[in-house]
């Protein structure tokens, strides 16, 4: 596990109180998704920026193993300053529009081994743009207090597409709410779908974004999380 010596740097702090349970079926998932949408906080919280987390889960193909990954980066050089993985098993198959159900158990164990408190922490995966408001990111925030945005690869909601270049966006819209934007972090390339989770708003969503997507589609935090779970993955199969 690689570490830093950041000053006054302190371990993730998982709350004393469970959010909820998570026995819970599609039905009583999607009623708490509701319940918990009107708890998150989406406006400027984010003071200075040190750190930044990428989280990620990938999945057995032939099994319901699972290995979830945290990566914790330096926010201006982007270097990786610790790493932590979690093995276990999925709860629950995946469903569309209750993917954190499936996600954040095994995060919570990894984030648990983090030495460092990421600042911020970027989801692959939804945030408020969400059919409940409550993606993977929303969903992470709220157990663990912190500042949180969703990146991902695909939209869950019907999303426009952005202009041509690099830091083009199109608004993503529920009902008529903002929730999101469509957002291209490489000129040429598939936008990804940005918004929110808590404790942070939609502008500060894209700048985060964009800042850790210098060079390539995905932000560095996704793409190092993605990296790493991956790697343990193959390696669990070929022991």
């Amino acid at each position: 596990m690689e570490k830093s010596g950041t000053k006054g740097a302190l371990p993730v702090q998982l709350p004393k109180d469970v959010l909820h349970a998570w026995n819970l079926d599609f039905s009583e998932a999607a009623k708490l998704q509701r319940e918990l949408a009107s708890r998150l906080l989406i406006q400027d919280y984010l003071g200075p920026v040190r750190t930044v987390a990428g989280v990620d889960v990938s999945y057995a193909h032939d099994s319901d193993r699972l290995v979830a990954g945290a990566v914790v980066l330096d926010a201006e050089s982007l270097q990786v300053l610790e790493r932590a993985s979690f093995s276990g098993t999925s709860l629950i198959p995946y469903q569309p529009g209750f993917l954190s159900f499936r996600e954040i158990p095994p995060l919570l164990e990894v984030l648990a081994q983090l030495t460092l408190t990421p600042d911020l922490i970027v989801c692959d995966g939804q945030g408020i743009a969400h059919p409940r408001r409550m993606g993977v990111a929303a969903h992470l925030g709220l157990w663990v207090q912190l500042p949180t945005i969703g990146c991902a690869k695909s939209p869950l909601i019907r999303s426009p597409e952005p202009g041509p270049l690099r830091g083009d966006r199109a608004e993503v819209r529920h009902h008529g709410e903002l929730v999101g934007y469509s957002l291209r972090t490489r000129t040429g390339y598939k936008p990804v779908y940005v918004s929110p989770g808590h404790l942070s708003n939609l502008d500060q969503a894209c700048e985060w974004v964009l800042r850790l997507a210098p060079k390539w589609r995905l932000p560095e935090t996704t793409r190092q999380a993605d990296k790493m779970v991956g790697e343990l993955m193959r390696a669990q199969k070929a022991g």
